[in-house]
């Protein structure tokens, strides 16, 4: 009579353990838990909305006039692009820098004018776009990484462009 006890005891215990085990695995594992599990971390040089209006009021005190005198209108101020562009971007920028030998370590915004002939209404106003920055990969069989710099624009990397410009195009941060 204990024989049958102690089984059914032990297989109860391994039904519950098993239970915990393959349960805690399973949620560890959905990409939302995972999300909500990464750490989420404020990056360097996040701005107040105060700082950002100032920046954006020392642009129109010094810079307005002159570059809206240029273009003989009011010029364009803004870029703005969708997350999901955003993603797909240093998603494809990190791949294209791997195959062209790079590791990417950041993005660097450049200013743009376009041409004179350009569609969409976009002739003559400015634009920003994004070039991937970073540094050469260690070539294999190498254990020294001779380049010492980094930050710099990856040649032959895709820029991205093509952002949805401010409305008016004249208008700053508000």
């Amino acid at each position: 009579m204990k024989k049958p006890v102690l089984l059914l005891l032990g297989i109860a215990i391994g039904v519950g353990v098993s239970y915990f085990y393959f349960n805690r695995q399973e949620v560890a594992t959905t990409s939302e838990e995972a999300t909500m599990a990464r750490a989420i971390v404020k990056p360097k040089g996040v701005i107040t909305p105060a700082q950002a209006r100032a920046l954006n009021n020392n642009w129109t005190d010094t810079r307005k006039k002159v570059v809206d005198s240029v273009a003989g209108r009011p010029d364009n101020r803004s870029s703005w692009w969708s997350l999901e562009d955003i993603e797909n971007y240093l998603a494809y920028a990190e791949n294209q820098a791997d195959t062209l030998g790079y590791t990417l370590d950041g993005i660097r915004i450049y200013l743009g004018v376009y041409a004179g002939n350009a569609p969409n209404g976009k002739a003559d106003y400015a634009t920003v776009f994004w070039v991937p920055t970073g540094k050469k990969s260690k070539s294999q069989g190498s254990f020294i990484n001779i380049s010492l710099y980094s930050n710099h624009d990856i040649p032959g990397g895709d820029p991205l462009n093509d952002g949805t410009g401010g409305v008016p195009p004249g208008s700053g941060y508000e």
